[in-house]
């Protein structure tokens, strides 16, 4: 069977948990996660990074510096994994489900004006493989309103915009290093900050609440409980892992588009079914490939035909509007995530896939859609 994604392993993970292990020092914030967080400063200008469990825990931190509550409403893509809407949830907020745009499943811009209320706090958008939403827009609706917008790059690190960075443009950006990620740690995450008047408090929210960090630095001679906050970093074995990841990210990414573009060119013509077309300024970092079928019915074809001849292929999210946890007696109907929902098909895409493989989903492809 071709996996639909396989991890990457350089093969210094084992040495530098090794070193972790024998060090003593296993429980976070110590030279590997340092060293991530200064290869995120260099590399993306991510001056104010902190590494987390996973994304879900880097999006619950920003539920806290926002200070969401009950009576605030999150703008959220209906088409998204749960992980952006869930913290803010937790804390009392009412989701706003926003549609897709026609040409990606990222979220439609022209669609927010007509969801923001005076109660709306934040704006969640989430760059659906690594393909960017169109930042410029929704930042300059965001900003009349003054909403704070949060970057969801769970799919994105190393993917631009206009040439800035995804998870450097909003407010805040979220990334996951979940092990079906370009790299991975088996789970973790990353939040940055944007916004230079949520860094104090974020360290402190980022160690359990307390001020341990001007203790570690000998500003103070204890430290104490300041804020609320949360265990949130992960611990040095995963930021070994990461840092062993993060020294082959830009090859991982290079070769990952080379396999996407190879896709692309092999399929954009093919009559039934329909690729995400990039614009000139969105570079994206091949996260993952998909196509769009009709419907469902057609997707499920092709998703069966694919199997039967050894693919591991997928459809993605559920529309969140339409979830057992989010159905009211008025179903909203948001269009576009729908079709994107019901007509989506994922196709294997990793480091390492062969132009072998490749041509044998791309020959399975043709042949299954060339009779409808």
């Amino acid at each position: 069977m071709i996996p639909l994604h396989q991890p990457f392993v350089s093969g210094n993970e084992i040495k530098y948990i090794e070193e972790v292990i024998n060090s003593g020092a296993l429980s976070g914030n110590g030279k590997y996660t340092h060293l991530c967080h200064q290869f995120f400063n260099r590399e993306f200008g991510f001056t104010h990074a902190k590494l987390t469990d996973s994304c879900t825990a880097a999006l619950d931190m920003v539920s806290i510096l926002l200070n969401i509550s009950p009576g605030d409403e999150v703008i959220v893509p209906s088409y998204t994994y749960i992980t952006s809407a869930n913290p803010f949830v937790l804390k009392g907020a009412k989701i706003v489900y926003a549609d897709s745009h026609p040409d990606n499943p990222n979220i439609d811009p022209s669609q927010l004006p007509k969801l923001i209320t005076k109660k709306t706090k934040a704006i969640v958008v989430m760059h659906y493989g690594g393909i960017a939403c169109e930042m410029d827009e929704i930042m300059r609706i965001a900003n009349s309103h003054k909403i704070w917008v949060v970057e969801d790059a769970a799919h994105s690190l190393g993917a631009t915009y206009k040439g800035k960075f995804l998870g450097s443009i909003g407010h805040f950006g979220a990334f996951s290093f979940h092990s079906t990620k370009n790299i991975t740690s088996g789970h973790g995450g990353l939040l940055v900050i944007n916004d230079a008047q949520f860094v104090e408090r974020a360290e402190i929210i980022w160690e359990k609440g307390t001020n341990r960090k001007m203790f570690l630095d000998g500003e103070v001679n204890k430290y104490e409980w300041y804020d609320v906050g949360l265990s949130f970093y992960p611990s040095e074995v995963t930021a070994a892992f990461l840092w062993a990841q993060l020294q082959n990210l830009l090859h991982i990414n290079a070769e990952r588009v080379k396999s996407w573009n190879y896709y692309y060119n092999a399929l954009k013509e093919v009559s039934g079914i329909e690729v995400i077309k990039v614009k000139d300024y969105e570079k994206h970092n091949a996260h993952l490939f998909c196509l769009k079928t009709i419907n469902q019915e057609k997707r499920n074809i092709l998703l069966q035909a694919l199997k039967k001849n050894g693919i591991m292929a997928a459809f993605h999210y559920l529309p969140l509007h339409l979830s057992p946890f989010a159905k009211t007696e008025n179903p909203l109907h948001l269009k576009e995530a729908e079709r994107w929902a019901n007509g989506l098909v994922r196709i294997p895409l990793y480091f390492g896939i062969t132009k072998e493989a490749q041509d044998f989903i791309i020959s399975q492809i043709k042949t299954t859609v060339k009779d409808w």
